[in-house]
């Protein structure tokens, strides 16, 4: 678990099953690209229904809930942060995004100096056209688009952020020629398509998350009559500066939703909803909430990460012992219907302190010492059997729906699993609009490697976990479980031994690099 690499074992055999399947498309002569995952057509083209444990039902879930996506995606509107946000690196910021039906687009990203967006320091606003492309091949329920900028703009909110915006910018930018003059409140223009500027690079700007696109459409079904919440899913930012600028993305970053169909309450929602680039929203503070990890943690919802994975996690931590354990349920599509493989894990963890680049995180040690796998499909079980013997488990009994011990075996070289393993994590607990707990961890480094490293630690969060209770209920088989122990402060000393990474049977091939598992996804 570290800042955003505990969660290798979450990636591997999903990619390369999927990537063994792309070969087989490239070896029938056809061009991988022209061939979409699923067909391209006006209408929805797929139901996705989620299924989550009765006693784990957040409020607004109670009743049940549908999700569909259709393709094309809808994106007329405005979609809006609900949340202040966190990027790697780490930048903080809220969005409110408005598109058209001429397919034009205008999009403000506010940015702040502080992890709760109460301190405004400039705003990009941005003016271009997305024009949406067929079904994605990559990632499978998106949408693949192009989009084209024809303007570019920076409104700075105070003279500090002044000088730190001019003294990033002034060695990229040929103008504007007041940009040393640059005063607070005013709107200075970095790029336009009849005279293109330098500027963009040095503030690390990029549109690349447009390349993929993707609308679900949540009802909720209560007695009350049922409701909509319609969210928009973006690319991923890549988590080292220098790559996020030519990154394709492949997974999603946290979604926006529709500012006329969103969750309730949503005090974010309308603060960002009536910004503009000379007037960004100001986040209510909020208190910083001590980290209590004791209990069972849950996905909310179906989860898509980069390099086509979707999965399901369930987190139950045990401070009385400072253990953790884990069970990440994998899938093949974004509706999370079709179960691929299940990885459960357990370790012992150590707390750290706080972290000094994210507000109202805390640092932690995560060791992975045993390991458990459950193939469901026979792709998965065809791959186990494969392996040689003493490398993964017991050699030639894998089946589906049994689950194998692998830690006799020291992982799985097969699945680049190595035991024990070591990761860097960082964690947060704050309460959403209904007080209800929930749990945020480390984002996933973009690259695959592992988060061994302190400065591996991860500056931004994955989707957060909803807590479902202080017990001690097991999870079942159809959801995915992990945890980790120890709410004190005591210190576990961890021998750094072990790494765990996703050799990449389907990429080795192919001569490809290997993908990282993640543990803690």
């Amino acid at each position: 678990m570290s800042s955003g690499r505990v969660a290798h074992l979450s990636r591997g055999p999903g990619v390369l099953l999927w990537l063994w399947k792309a070969v087989l498309v490239v070896g029938t002569g056809s061009k991988a690209w022209e061939i979409p995952a699923a067909p391209f057509s006006t209408s929805s083209n797929f139901s996705e229904s989620v299924q989550w444990e009765p006693s784990c039902h957040h409020h607004s879930l109670q009743g049940g809930m549908s999700i569909t996506a259709d393709m094309p995606p809808r994106l007329e509107g405005t979609w809006v942060s609900t949340r202040c946000e966190a990027r790697p690196g780490p930048e903080f910021l809220t969005r409110s995004y408005t598109f058209h039906a001429s397919r034009q687009f205008i999009a403000l990203q506010h940015y702040y100096s502080d992890g709760g967006c109460a301190r405004p320091t400039y705003t990009l606003s941005v003016r271009g056209k997305l024009r949406l492309r067929q079904a994605s091949w990559i990632t499978r329920g998106a949408t693949e688009a192009e989009h084209h900028l024809s303007r570019v703009a920076v409104a700075v909110h105070n003279p500090t952020a002044v000088g730190k915006l001019v003294d990033r910018l002034a060695p990229a930018c040929e103008g504007p020629a007041a940009l040393g003059q640059m005063a607070a409140g005013r709107v200075y223009e970095l790029y336009n398509t009849r005279a293109g500027r330098a500027c963009l690079a040095a503030l690390g700007f990029s549109m690349t998350e447009m390349a993929l696109v993707r609308v679900e459409t949540q009802l909720h079904h209560s007695s009350h009559g049922g409701r909509k919440i319609q969210e928009l899913f973006l690319g991923d930012i890549h988590t080292e500066w220098t790559q996020r600028t030519h990154h394709r993305p492949s997974g999603y970053q946290q979604p926006l939703q529709n500012a006329m169909h969103h969750v309730h309450p949503c005090p974010v929602c309308a603060l960002v909803y009536r910004s503009t680039e000379q007037r960004p929203p100001v986040l209510p503070r909020t208190p910083a909430a001590a980290l209590a990890l004791e209990g069972r943690w849950v996905s909310q919802r179906c989860e898509a990460r980069p390099s086509v994975l979707f999965l399901t996690r369930d987190f139950t931590f045990h401070p009385d012992r400072h253990a953790w354990e884990g069970v990440y349920r994998h899938y093949s599509d974004p509706g999370c219907s079709r179960a691929t493989f299940t990885l459960r894990a357990s370790g012992h963890y150590a707390l750290g302190g706080p972290s000094d680049r994210l507000p109202g995180a805390t640092e932690l040690a995560f060791k992975v010492t045993r390991v458990k796998l459950t193939p469901w499909d026979e792709s998965s079980v065809r791959l186990l059997n494969g392996t040689r013997p003493g490398h993964c488990g017991p050699s030639g009994r894998w089946e589906a729906g049994a689950e194998r011990d692998v830690t006799p075996t020291a992982g799985c070289s097969a699945l680049g699993v190595k035991l024990p393993h070591k990761e860097y994590e960082l964690l947060k607990t704050e309460l959403d609009p209904w007080k209800h707990p929930l749990l945020f961890t480390g984002e996933r480094p973009t690259d695959g490697l592992s988060p061994d490293k302190p400065q591996r630690r991860p500056t931004s969060f994955q989707p957060p976990m909803l807590l479902c209770g202080r017990g001690k209920a097991s999870p079942t088989h159809r959801t995915v479980s992990s945890g980790a122990s120890s709410n004190s402060q005591q210190q576990i000393q961890f021998a750094a031994s072990g790494s765990v990474r996703l050799a990449g049977l389907g990429l080795l091939a192919l001569g490809a690099a290997g993908c990282s598992w993640f543990w803690l996804q």
